[in-house]
């Protein structure tokens, strides 16, 4: 596919087009006790009120993201565009309850959705150029992060766990076709190859 960008431009990090802002998000029950507290969680203006709560109290991920990563090297794939996994090594020099966290930041959130999208797309030959491949990462954060696009919750939840953090689980059915292969082939981890879609 060669991918014409609409509204970003190479080399400038879409979310540097944004005004952030960071607060504390709060979701109540009808007593008026609070039901759900995030501190210090970041988004772009816009996501404000309803946007902003529901996907910082369902879908930024809540555990499990490591405070250290390392880039995973694979051959034929960009370096911005390489998957993460934990860094054992910076993380054991941690203290044990620094090592894993939250996500706080939509950003996180928005690349972990894009990265995976854009490095699924480059393994499968779906992409002209890196350079249509960069315009397609680049072009899905401005959507998302300005509201012109949004997936459905199941890819919220899960698209880029093991992408961007290295997260893995247990198997849990969930097939996909091997982009070397062209066979169907049973996932070996449940958030390497998720279920991101409702039915």
């Amino acid at each position: 596919m060669n991918i014409e960008r609409r509204f970003t431009v190479l080399g400038v990090d879409p979310f540097d087009t944004f005004e952030w802002m960071t607060t504390s998000i709060q979701i109540k029950n009808q007593d008026g006790s609070v039901a759900h507290n995030m501190e210090e969680v970041c988004f772009p203006v816009g996501f404000e009120g309803v946007p902003g709560t529901v996907a910082a109290q369902k879908y930024l991920r809540k555990a499990g993201v490591p405070a250290a990563l390392r880039p995973v090297p694979e051959d034929n794939v960009p370096i911005w565009l390489q998957r993460s996994a934990p860094d054992e090594e910076k993380l054991q020099a941690m203290e044990p309850e620094d090592r894993y966290c939250a996500e706080t930041d939509f950003r996180q959130m928005f690349r972990r959705l894009a990265g995976t999208w854009t490095y699924w797309g480059w393994k499968h030959g779906y992409f002209a150029s890196e350079e249509d491949a960069r315009s397609y990462f680049d072009e899905m954060c401005y959507m998302i992060a300005s509201q012109r696009s949004a997936p459905n919750s199941p890819q919220w939840f899960n698209t880029g766990l093991h992408w961007a953090y290295g997260i893995e689980g247990n198997p849990q059915g969930h097939k996909y076709v091997d982009p070397e292969t062209g066979i169907l082939t049973e996932s070996t981890n449940s958030y390497e190859h998720p279920q991101p879609h409702a039915c």
